[in-house]
């Protein structure tokens, strides 16, 4: 019975794809087009244990998807840390850079999504919380980078997610109107900030934000490789 339902629910929303209008694409980077929350993870047990102390799951959860000035409030606060925010920072950066070349890799479904995307020639950039520095060079090293029209960071807009400032500034650089974007995010936070700026939103968790509060998202899908995606694309032309 579950599984009629499923697919009878999976049929109804691919119905209403088809009327559904995508004119540009808005990829999170952390968590759905990159593996970095993965590494992310990784970094804040070493930053921690430097510390003598465990990076607790609570908290890491907590920060998923926030600016870092607002990420590394919360771990300061939980932890009573002496530190700023800008030397966690910085010490972050310097464990990211010692495994960040053996171990960055795509999600699954990112590049054969994001090539189709371009193909289409559909406007398309990333909207990060991520530093422009680390962004860049994140994306360069997958070799995706050069096919994103451009890169918007949490620097690049008043308020960081879960606000909705940093989507309704990527509808406006890809001169169409928010409510005709399509926005794909791995967090509750990044889903919130898509929500609230009115785009169409897709959540695709990862296993740090399974479980995870995605109200107002259009659905969940499993990953990237997800063939409803596909249905929101135009088809491509002869």
């Amino acid at each position: 019975m579950l599984a009629a339902r499923t697919t009878e629910n999976r049929k109804h929303q691919t119905s209403n794809m088809l009327s559904t209008k995508i004119a540009a694409v808005a990829f999170d980077m952390d968590g759905l087009l990159l593996n970095t929350e993965d590494l992310y993870n990784d970094v804040g047990e070493i930053l921690m244990q430097r510390r003598g102390k465990l990076y607790r799951d609570s908290v890491r959860k907590r920060m998923i998807g926030l600016p870092a000035p607002q990420a590394f409030g919360v771990l300061i606060e939980a932890e009573s840390l002496t530190e700023t925010w800008e030397e966690l920072h910085d010490e972050t950066l310097e464990i990211f850079e010692e495994i960040l070349p053996f171990r960055l890799a795509l999600m699954p479904g990112a590049k054969e999504l994001l090539t189709l995307v371009e193909a289409l020639n559909i406007p398309r950039c990333v909207a990060t919380s991520s530093s422009r520095e680390f962004a860049e060079k994140a994306l360069q090293q997958v070799g995706v980078l050069s096919h994103l029209n451009f890169v918007l960071t949490a620097a690049d807009v008043p308020r960081g997610k879960p606000y909705p400032d940093i989507y309704q500034e990527s509808a406006k650089r890809m001169a169409i109107e928010v409510s005709s974007m399509l926005v794909l995010e791995d967090s509750p936070n990044g889903t919130r900030a898509g929500v609230t700026a009115g785009a169409y939103v897709v959540s695709v968790p990862n296993e740090h934000t399974a479980g995870g509060d995605f109200t107002g998202a259009q659905w969940i899908a499993d990953t990237l490789q997800d063939e409803r995606l596909y249905h929101l694309l135009p088809a491509p032309t002869s």
